[in-house]
């Protein structure tokens, strides 16, 4: 017989009845895990210019990257730097609550997973499955430049619409 209970990282623990040392152990190990959690809540309260500056770099390099990504158009791609540095203080404050929100449940789950130390044998088998690479069906070149048309229209809708948003929030800043 077993005994389902949910703890605080919503995870099941099933010790059996007959063990009740299993049993303590288990309600310890999810009492600590929560302890965690809390600790991780308090940590980014208490440091949260250190969690503020964090994202700042995370959204400086991933910026830069994303627009180098999608964008090789000289003149967009530095009409896009700049208007991603004037979001800035958009993105930190989404960011802030979203990192203040998930983060400290998803680090306290990793580290679980870290402290567990579950055997090799539990883990089911990896299986290498071959597959065969599909070759694509030939796409005429009028089709090809039609696409092309489209995927450059949907690019100018979302710059039209962020360099929208950017004039708007400049804007906003120049009047206070």
């Amino acid at each position: 017989m077993t005994i389902v209970r949910r703890n605080a990282l919503n995870t099941t623990v099933t010790p059996s009845v007959g063990s009740p040392e299993t049993l303590t152990e288990k309600v310890i190990e999810a009492e600590r895990m929560h302890d965690v959690l809390l600790l991780l809540q308090n940590l980014i309260n208490s440091e949260e210019a250190t969690v503020k500056m964090i994202l700042d770099c995370l959204y400086d390099v991933g910026s830069v990257n994303l627009i180098n990504q999608k964008l090789r158009v000289k003149p967009i791609n530095r009409v896009m730097k700049l208007i991603a540095r004037m979001s800035k203080p958009v993105f930190r404050t989404l960011a802030l609550n979203w990192f203040k929100k998930n983060c400290p449940q998803l680090i306290t789950n990793w580290l679980h997973t870290q402290v567990t130390f579950e055997s090799v044998q539990k883990k089911p088998p990896e299986v290498a499955v071959e597959v065969a690479e599909l070759q694509p069906y030939p796409i005429p070149q009028r089709e090809n430049l039609s696409q092309e048309i489209r995927n450059l229209r949907y690019q100018v809708r979302w710059l039209v619409g962020i360099s929208i948003i950017a004039i708007a929030a400049l804007g906003i800043t120049a009047t206070r």
